[in-house]
């Protein structure tokens, strides 16, 4: 998707790397927020502060995102990124980011159109835990995995090393670790999904996507309308 000269651009912006061990936080919301991040290797997630004392995990990150993009527009971070395992990212400062839209259009439209794929699927799972049961909403989260996976890995795959604790899927999906447990062993129970050790696999993903609605908002973007690389 992207050109030898627009990975040149990344490449290039990025500066420090950071590696982080699994709980260890990479920006704390409400802090100073003058760079983003490149994930090389790892999983992180972002998640919002709640008046309880909870948190909300927004969305889920992989290798080869661009991350901290949501908050952008303002000097200060809107959310707490977080690795869930060992990972690697590279800061990519503000003003490098500024540097590449100037100097490569069709990597800023296409940075822009992943966001907003991101944004929309973010929103599906929102309406997940707003509408459906604890089932449902859980089949949905491993889809949206398995769809943004399938892109990294560049092909088909059915299965995937899930490095989320029960905290964390109950935290992303408004759920206990006691109702997570239970229906985990359910959906293994029913033949849903195989487990062994960290390794999960969704046994038919097709027709998951259709029992529950699921939309790949990942395997295709629209790209035609992009301006030409230079």
């Amino acid at each position: 998707m992207l050109t030898a000269g627009e990975r040149e651009a990344i490449t290039s912006a990025e500066h420090r790397e950071v590696r982080l061990k699994p709980g260890e936080i990479l920006m704390a919301e409400g802090g100073l927020s003058d760079t983003l991040f490149v994930v090389h290797y790892g999983w992180l997630h972002s998640s919002a502060k709640l008046s309880t004392g909870g948190r909300q995990i927004l969305r889920f990150h992989y290798a080869g995102d661009l991350i901290g993009t949501s908050s952008i527009a303002w000097s200060v971070a809107s959310a707490t990124l977080t690795a869930v395992s060992d990972s690697t990212v590279m800061e990519l400062p503000k003003v490098e980011l500024g540097r590449i839209f100037r100097q490569q259009p069709r990597l800023a439209g296409l940075l822009y159109a992943i966001a907003a794929a991101e944004n929309v699927a973010m929103s599906d799972r929102l309406t997940s835990i707003g509408r459906k049961g604890a089932t449902e909403r859980l089949t949905t989260l491993l889809l949206d995995i398995l769809a943004r996976l399938r892109v990294t890995a560049g092909g088909v795959i059915d299965s995937y090393d899930l490095p989320l604790t029960q905290s964390d899927i109950g935290d992303a999906l408004g759920l206990t670790k006691v109702h997570v447990n239970r229906t985990i062993r359910a959906l293994e129970r029913d033949g849903v999904i195989e487990r062994n050790g960290r390794r999960l696999r969704l046994i038919d993903p097709d027709s998951l996507m259709r029992q529950t609605g699921f939309v790949d908002r990942y395997g295709e973007i629209e790209t035609a309308w992009l301006p030409a690389a230079p």
